[in-house]
C-alpha cells in the first residue's frame, strides 16, 4: 500500500509540473508569436540577377560579395550564315559589383562598344514586405566614351565624353514565379552625332520595364523594354527590347537572350539600340555572372 502511495504522489506531481511546463509554453509560443507579427517580414527577391536582360533589376550585391558579369552582344543575326549569324562580331563588357554595405553596391567596368568605361552605384531604399507591396532602389551611373577621336572632334572637352544615367527600380514579387519591374529614367548625353539623331536630344526621358516568370526550379523567362519619349521622329534609333532566359548553375547564373541593342553600357543600350526586330535585325547576346 505505501509503494502505490508513492507511486501516486510521483503520478500526481508529475501531472503538475507537467501542466505548469505545458502552460508555460503556450505562453512562450503566445509571446514569440506576438513578437514575430510585430517584427518585418521580407518577401524573397524579386530577381536573381543583377539585370533582368540588359534593364538593371532590384538585386543588390550583399555586404562583401564581390560580383563578375562577362558580357558579351554579338552581330545581328540577319545576314545569315555569311556573317555567321552574327557570332563574327562582338561587344565584350566585364563588369566587378562590389557589396560595400547592406543595401549599398558599388561597380565599374568596361565595354568594347565605344570603348566605354563606366562606374555606378546601387542603393536600397525599400523592400516589399507583407505591408509594404514593392522593392525600391535607386541607380545611377556614368560612363565615358574613349571611342571619341581629337583627329575626329578638334574641340572635344573631357566632358563631353560623358553619359549619366538615373533610374529609380520599382519592382514586386507577386508570387514564386511571376516578378515585375518599372524603372523611370533620366539620360543625359553631353555629346550626340547628329547624323544619327537628326535632333540635339541631351537630355532624355526614358520608361524601362520588365519581368521574369519562373518556369522551373533553375529556369526563368525574361523581358525587358525602354520606352524613349525624348527620341527624335528622324533618328534612327529604336526602343530597346530584349527576350531571354536565366539559367541558374551552381554559384553561376547564365543569361541567353536576343536585343537589338549592340552596346550594353547604360547610355548606349538605352539610346542608342538600331536594330530592327520586325526586320529580324536582332543580336543574340549573353551575360555570365559569378559571385565571389
Amino acid at each position: 500500500m505505501n509503494t502505490i502511495k508513492t507511486i501516486s504522489k510521483i503520478l500526481t506531481v508529475g501531472l503538475l509540473f507537467t501542466s505548469v511546463n505545458v502552460m508555460a509554453q503556450d505562453d512562450l509560443l503566445a509571446d514569440l508569436e506576438k513578437n514575430s507579427s510585430k517584427r518585418k517580414r521580407f518577401e524573397l527577391p524579386a530577381f536573381k540577377s543583377m539585370q533582368i536582360g540588359n534593364l538593371q533589376s532590384t538585386k543588390i550585391a550583399s555586404k562583401g560579395d564581390l560580383y563578375l558579369v562577362v558580357s558579351h552582344r554579338f552581330g545581328s543575326i540577319k545576314d545569315g550564315v555569311d556573317g555567321f549569324f552574327g557570332l563574327d562580331q562582338a561587344n565584350t563588357k566585364i563588369q566587378f559589383n562590389y557589396g560595400l554595405f547592406n543595401g549599398v553596391q558599388l561597380g565599374v567596368s568596361r565595354d568594347s562598344y565605344q570603348k566605354a568605361y563606366s562606374g555606378n552605384v546601387k542603393f536600397k531604399i525599400t523592400r516589399q514586405t507583407r505591408k509594404f507591396p514593392v522593392n525600391i532602389v535607386g541607380y545611377g551611373n556614368i560612363d565615358v566614351n574613349t571611342l571619341l577621336k581629337k583627329e575626329t572632334y578638334p574641340n572635344l572637352r573631357f566632358t563631353e565624353r560623358l553619359s549619366y544615367t538615373s533610374q529609380l527600380l520599382i519592382s514586386k514579387r507577386f508570387s514564386k514565379k511571376m516578378s515585375l519591374l518599372i524603372a523611370p529614367t533620366f539620360v543625359r548625353k553631353n555629346l550626340q552625332n547628329l547624323n544619327l539623331s537628326k535632333e540635339p536630344t541631351f537630355n532624355q526621358l526614358v520608361l524601362g520595364v520588365g519581368g521574369r516568370f519562373k518556369v522551373s526550379k533553375r529556369m526563368s523567362l525574361n523581358i525587358d523594354y525602354a520606352y524613349n519619349f525624348s527620341k527624335a521622329e528622324t533618328s534612327v534609333f529604336k526602343n530597346p527590347l530584349t527576350v531571354g532566359v536565366d539559367v541558374e548553375t551552381g554559384g553561376h547564373i547564365f543569361q541567353m537572350f536576343f536585343t537589338n541593342s549592340r552596346g550594353s553600357h547604360d547610355a548606349a543600350y538605352l539610346t542608342e539600340a538600331q536594330g530592327d526586330w520586325a526586320k529580324g535585325d536582332v543580336s543574340f547576346g549573353f551575360n555570365v555572372v559569378r559571385v565571389f
